[in-house]
């Protein structure tokens, strides 16, 4: 097994920017307009938006009045399915250094990345989209 320390790539974040992003400005978010935004590169959000609409999160209308708006209400997108749509499925793993077989029956971590990464799940698995249009950000 192979484990990492839990890391938010660009692309994830570029994902969870756009997003919401999207969410709070309603029908038809361009590219442009959300790489405008935060000063992404526009050809990163094109990518991340595309990975996005394969996903099924948003989905996209082309032509000068074209864009990308959410592809499922607000409150039914987590920061979870962006994440994974991004970087793929958030798993546990059995040792942080990546051992196949320990001699020690208890990881001498005491499992803090697993704790870590359950934290962070359910972080992303309860925080949707609904809750930005809920608050001011």
């Amino acid at each position: 097994m192979h484990n990492k320390l839990i890391s938010l790539s660009e692309a994830a974040s570029i994902a969870i920017h756009a997003m919401v992003y999207v969410a709070k400005n309603g029908d038809k978010t361009s590219v442009v307009s959300i790489a405008e935004a935060f000063s992404f590169s526009k050809h990163h959000v094109a990518k991340v938006m595309q990975r996005l609409s394969k996903e099924k999160l948003v989905s996209s209308s082309r032509g000068p009045n074209g864009g990308f708006f959410l592809a499922k209400a607000a409150a039914d997108i987590s920061l979870l399915d962006i994440f994974e749509a991004i970087e793929g499925k958030l798993e546990q793993y059995e040792c942080f250094m990546g051992y196949g077989h320990c001699e020690f029956k208890d990881c001498l971590l005491g499992g803090i990345m697993d704790e870590m990464t359950l934290q962070f799940a359910n972080f992303l698995r309860n925080r949707s989209l609904q809750y930005y249009l809920d608050h001011k950000f």
